[in-house]
């Protein structure tokens, strides 16, 4: 009997390079992959058309959508990481400190429920004492999951208006997302080392990014989920060893950044599975159902498949 095919969506990066030249393949399967750029699209065909059978998805997009009932389900496999400080801008002339919002108008890059836009409005929650309930939020796109439906306080723009354009003149107090100019700045200060500050005081690493997997292909192979977390894991420490090596010949924001958290951790900065990333899952889900993308808080158990609970890697 050959091996089951899987077409499969992860956008070129260094975690993933050992699956996608074909160096690591999880056993008894083969990962076909097919290239969509930008990656958001395939979180949308995915969540509206179920159109592959394995993808890199938005956290944020997969808890929406496992709330909505869509039949896939996440390997605690986290591809992307980042620290979202930086994430909210204001206008460059702006006096605004972050703890300001309150009452006020804030643009948003797509939709409510994109996971940088939930890590940003948590940590002003957290760090800046920002309850998100009383700051008017401001889409400039609709939502993947397209029966979710926002709080009241979550309304688009007009049609035809800028969100960044928007921000930089002042008319919103600041906007999530937006595209860094010298028309805006951060409304964190050195928002970059606030983040690191972050990590080495509280533990606080965002996950971006997760890997979902159809149900019916789940049920139907009992293997594929180990098999599958193990491929992704074996290539993302293939990655990781270069990185400690000084083999990464040109380093880009990712591997500088990767970098940084392994140097301020003593750890692997891109550890999969459940237990060692527990905190920041029930954060992420903790925020979702504050910033009401969730009815109720789901467990870290209820939303990764069956067979890779235990799994570290």
């Amino acid at each position: 009997m050959g091996q089951l095919s899987l077409r499969t969506v992860t956008r070129d990066q260094g975690a993933v390079q050992a699956l996608k030249d074909g160096s690591v393949q999880p056993g008894g399967f083969t990962l076909e992959f097919t290239e969509v750029q930008p990656l958001i699209r395939a979180f949308r065909r995915m969540v509206r058309e179920l159109a592959y059978d394995v993808t890199e998805m938005a956290f944020t997009t997969y808890l929406a959508a496992r709330a909505q009932g869509k039949p896939f389900t996440a390997l605690p496999v986290f591809c992307v990481r980042d620290f979202h400080h930086g994430a909210i801008r204001t206008a460059a002339a702006s006096d605004l400190a972050p703890g300001d919002l309150e009452g006020k108008r804030v643009g948003v890059n797509r939709g409510y429920t994109v996971t940088t836009g939930v890590w940003a409005r948590g940590i002003l929650a957290d760090f800046y004492g920002v309850d998100p309930a009383k700051v008017t939020w401001m889409l400039s796109g609709d939502e993947h999951v397209a029966e979710y439906v926002p709080p009241p306080n979550v309304v688009p723009v007009g049609d035809g208006q800028d969100v960044p354009a928007l921000v930089a003149s002042g008319e919103l107090a600041a906007g999530i997302g937006i595209p860094a100019g010298p028309e805006t700045r951060p409304l964190i200060p050195d928002a970059e080392e606030a983040g690191y500050r972050a990590l080495r005081e509280r533990g606080y690493y965002p996950i971006n990014h997760v890997v979902v997997v159809r149900d019916e292909l789940l049920a139907r192979h009992p293997d594929l989920a180990p098999a599958l977390f193990e491929a992704y894991a074996e290539s993302k420490r293939r990655y990781v060893a270069a990185l400690a090596a000084g083999a990464i010949t040109d380093p880009g924001p990712n591997e500088r950044r990767y970098t940084r958290v392994a140097e301020i951790t003593g750890a692997d900065p891109m550890p999969y599975g459940i237990e060692p990333n527990r905190s920041m899952i029930d954060q992420l889900i903790s925020y979702a159902a504050d910033q009401k993308i969730l009815d109720r808080p789901f467990t870290a158990e209820e939303i990764f498949a069956d067979g890779t609970h235990d799994l570290k890697g």
